[in-house]
């Protein structure tokens, strides 16, 4: 991790008439590095991209690029993109939109290359207005890894895809990253960034609520998730206060609990004498993790209302 960044946000402020959509944002990405960006909608995820796209500039602040402004050609060389809403051509089949974007670089992968990796090679013959949704989407995506790029901005790539299309398209984008590749990522599929993500920042109105690894995110909550077997209605109501009751007995006699403090809530469970056993801890996820930053700022915001 001693190269230097390949992507630089330095205190970058970006307003759009009286709306900020980004708020002194900085972050540091180096190459190889794969990270999720998290975020409510409007949080700022998709401007955030568009900077670093070189689609638009800065308020206030610097973006750079493998060393360079991003809204430089040569830069932008360097760069694959799928944004989160992409127009084919809807007459051209596959494998020639395939050609036609491989045109504009000076070392494309080959074109079969890209359709095997992505699963395309059944639809190479079928023009793009025939495709499904999904398949549009996974064209779109492949596209962005046409002209061999060191990063690539991946905004909401699996939207509209199956869990298997999902997978098959997780399993080509960690071959990118794992040859060397710099990938930047927003998604509303939690399980997709702790799949594909080596770090995540959690961004909301335009702000970084929090940023390190999923591991490191999930920890920036209190929240334990909390398992035990016991007949229903045996925990006491006041036991629960605070906490969220995932499971209730009612099946299995299982019950499973997001609490704030896991200590304090096993100790009440002694305490009041209820009969569990195979008690389990563990931390949150990922997706409850961001639930609970996001919804912390936004309990401030009502504070201070």
């Amino acid at each position: 991790m001693s190269a230097p960044p390949v992507v630089e946000v330095d205190r970058v402020t970006r307003t759009f008439g009286g709306v900020v959509a980004l708020d002194d944002v900085s972050l540091r990405v180096r190459p190889g590095e794969a990270v999720g960006v998290l975020g409510p909608n409007g949080a700022g995820k998709s401007t955030l991209l568009s900077l670093l796209a070189g689609l638009r500039k800065p308020t206030s602040g610097t973006v750079r690029l493998a060393g360079g402004d991003p809204r430089e050609a040569a830069v932008r060389a360097r760069l694959g993109v799928t944004p989160q809403a992409t127009g084919l051509p809807q007459t051209l089949k596959v494998a020639e939109v395939v050609d036609f974007v491989a045109g504009h670089h000076r070392d494309p992968l080959p074109a079969q290359e890209v359709l095997e990796r992505f699963e395309l090679t059944g639809l190479r013959s079928r023009q793009c207005g025939g495709l499904s949704g999904g398949q549009q989407r996974r064209l779109a995506v492949a596209l962005a890894f046409v002209g061999r790029p060191d990063v690539v901005l991946l905004d909401e790539p699996t939207t509209g895809l199956d869990v298997p299309a999902r997978h098959a398209l997780w399993a080509a984008v960690r071959g990118f990253v794992e040859q060397g590749g710099t990938l930047l990522l927003t998604s509303h599929y939690l399980e997709e960034v702790e799949a594909l993500a080596h770090r995540v920042v959690v961004v909301d109105r335009g702000r970084v609520l929090a940023e390190g690894t999923v591991a490191e995110v999930r920890g920036r909550t209190a929240l334990r998730r909390v398992r035990f077997g016991a007949p229903p209605g045996a925990v006491p109501a006041q036991l629960t206060t605070g906490a969220r009751v995932v499971a209730d007995g009612t099946r299995g006699g299982r019950w499973e609990l997001l609490v704030p403090d896991a200590d304090a809530f096993v100790r009440a469970l002694v305490g009041a004498q209820v009969p569990f056993s195979e008690l389990e801890v563990a931390a949150a996820s990922l997706e409850e993790a961001f639930l609970a930053l996001t919804g912390e700022r936004a309990a401030g915001r009502e504070v201070a209302a």
